[in-house]
């Protein structure tokens, strides 16, 4: 009796084709956000049958992409530490990592509100992590603003307007694409607007 042949070959080609399905969305779906599984299949270099295999339809597809940009958002919050760190140095870290997620998937990011702007953007587990960490800056006495859920609509109207200044503009000092300066121009405007310390 032979033996049972591995399933990993498969499993394997099975995790590089959903990589593949993914990568050619995001080249695609920047040019058209309207585009077809058909035309992603076709950029992928797969057959159709194999993308509708692993995606039973578009929204499946970008369900996935939305989920793996959370998964990075919730990486930065454990990299950040947000709640065991001192909430500045929190705040700041978690800038930093989700500047430079912004950069790195601009892609992901734009197309959540050109595609379609229901789609919940950020999970329940990064939402209540996040306004933890303003309950933890209220708390310490680093911002007066005590509603951890406006904090963070504050937060995140900020960092939109951040992300969208053009290199070299005025209010990032000339530095171009720095992610420390826009990372700093976030933060400041941020404690700023809710009655905090701006840090030195």
């Amino acid at each position: 009796m032979s033996a049972p042949t591995p399933s990993r070959p498969v499993r394997a080609d099975a995790e590089r084709n959903v990589a593949r399905i993914l990568e050619a969305a995001k080249v695609v779906l920047a040019d058209d956000p309207a585009a077809s599984l058909e035309r992603i299949a076709d950029e992928a270099g797969l057959a159709r049958a194999t993308v509708h295999r692993r995606f039973s339809s578009r929204k499946a597809l970008l369900d996935t992409l939305f989920a793996q940009l959370n998964d990075q958002y919730l990486r930065a919050l454990d990299e950040a530490k947000v709640e065991t760190a001192p909430p500045l140095v929190a705040l700041h870290r978690i800038t930093e990592l989700v500047i430079g997620i912004k950069f790195s998937q601009r892609f992901v990011v734009d197309l959540v509100s050109r595609v379609n702007s229901d789609h919940p953007t950020l999970s329940d587990e990064v939402l209540e992590r996040s306004r933890g960490l303003f309950a933890r800056l209220h708390a310490a006495g680093a911002i007066a603003a005590s509603s951890p859920d406006w904090c963070l609509r504050v937060y995140l109207a900020v960092l939109d307007a951040v992300n969208q200044l053009p290199p070299g503009a005025p209010e990032l000092g000339g530095s171009g694409d720095d992610v420390a300066a826009r990372t700093s121009l976030q933060v400041s405007t941020v404690l700023g607007a809710l009655g905090g310390v701006r840090p030195q």
